[in-house]
């Protein structure tokens, strides 16, 4: 394991200057999104049903994410086009993610906006190149995308932009898991100074930085929800820095590891859809059977269900770190761990649903979708 001091003491400056800002803006933003309506009101809600909350909540607290990673970049990263390209589309995502915090946009209208800005980071150079042969006794270790990469680098981006807004169900979860999974790259990529641009990690700090300056005042009962300002911010830059770090990696079975890193959201979502298809609705369809929400049925709190999912979250983010960092044997048998961990949570997504007589006063974040 090499790690490069120098970069690791722009990390800790970037990840610094980043908090700071964050935990300084929140409450300007707090009051910004009172004065432009940026509120979330259970009594306007079509869908009451998957809204646990009963007082208003101002949203669009993730601007204040966006504020300390975008400072701290700006100070410690060179602008090159790949990070000036993901920079522009990051400023497209937010600006959409203030509007449909104010106006609830249409959802097909959100989709278009976030290709568009997908295809702005992609262009710039942020795209997924190669990938690991899933099959490791095949004598080509790597495919070579050549005309794919830019149609599946842009699939990649809007699918974990979406992913993170979809969890963003109770106070905390996303930002906490957002926080993690920033965590888990971060050393990832510290650990890869031979292969990764020494950008990424300082731009992974930037990001982690800002989820845990804002979590504070986003963890149950939240003062402001960072709405989808900050879930689609969240999930966009994820997918773009991710795309520049552990798609990178030329180790055996490396195709895992941006799926462990950003397992919970990924296999939320893919649930999600399927479940919706099955049922013959559409894929955006919201509903009330995200993997929050069937914890809650069973019985949980508010709290405990997103410490449950922040511990679910970390196991998944040390298994990446120890597929990068270990051989073959560890790596195989991280894997048949998580398999087992994998059949706990199919236990938990296809439970019944068995409703509690009522919902706990505790106030919680809104749903994405």
């Amino acid at each position: 394991m090499n790690i490069n001091l120098n970069v690791l003491g722009l990390v800790c400056a970037t990840l610094g200057v980043s908090f700071i800002v964050a935990i300084i803006t929140t409450p300007i933003v707090k009051q910004l999104a009172q004065r432009v309506g940026a509120v979330d009101d259970p009594r306007k809600d079509k869908d009451p049903e998957r809204r646990i909350h009963t007082r208003p909540v101002p949203r669009m607290g993730g601007l204040a994410i966006f504020l300390g990673f975008l400072l701290s970049v700006l100070i410690f990263v060179p602008l090159n086009g790949q990070v000036r390209g993901m920079l522009l589309g990051a400023v497209i995502i937010v600006v959409l993610g203030i509007f449909d915090d104010i106006y609830d946009l249409r959802a097909l209208f959100k989709f278009g906006v976030q290709i568009v800005a997908a295809l702005v980071a992609v262009l710039s150079g942020n795209e997924i190149v190669t990938l690991s042969n899933p099959n490791i006794f095949s004598s080509n270790p790597y495919w070579d995308l050549g005309w794919l990469a830019i149609p599946v680098s842009v699939f990649w981006i809007v699918a974990i932009t979406n992913a993170v807004n979809l969890i963003d169900g109770l106070d905390g979860l996303a930002c906490g898991v957002s926080s993690i999974s920033s965590l888990t790259l971060l050393v990832i990529t510290l650990v890869a100074p031979d292969i990764v641009s020494p950008s990424v990690p300082i731009m992974v700090a930037a990001l982690a930085g800002g989820c845990l300056g804002f979590l504070p005042y986003n963890l149950n009962p939240a003062k402001i929800f960072m709405g989808d300002t900050g879930s689609t911010f969240l999930g966009y830059a994820l997918g773009v820095i991710s795309i520049q770090g552990v798609f990178k990696l030329h180790i055996a079975i490396s195709f895992v590891v941006p799926f462990l890193m950003l397992g919970l959201p990924i296999f939320d979502t893919a649930f999600a859809f399927i479940r919706r298809i099955a049922h013959g609705q559409s894929p955006m369809h919201p509903d009330r059977s995200h993997v929050h929400h069937r914890l809650m049925d069973m019985g949980f709190s508010q709290k405990q269900t997103v410490a449950i999912l922040y511990v679910i979250s970390a196991v998944l983010g040390l298994s990446a770190v120890v597929l990068t960092t270990s051989g073959p044997l560890r790596a195989m048998l991280v894997l048949m761990a998580l398999c087992v961990a994998g059949g706990v949570a199919m236990r938990i997504f296809i439970h019944p649903h068995a409703h509690p007589e009522a919902d706990e006063p505790e106030n919680d974040e809104e749903d994405g979708q």
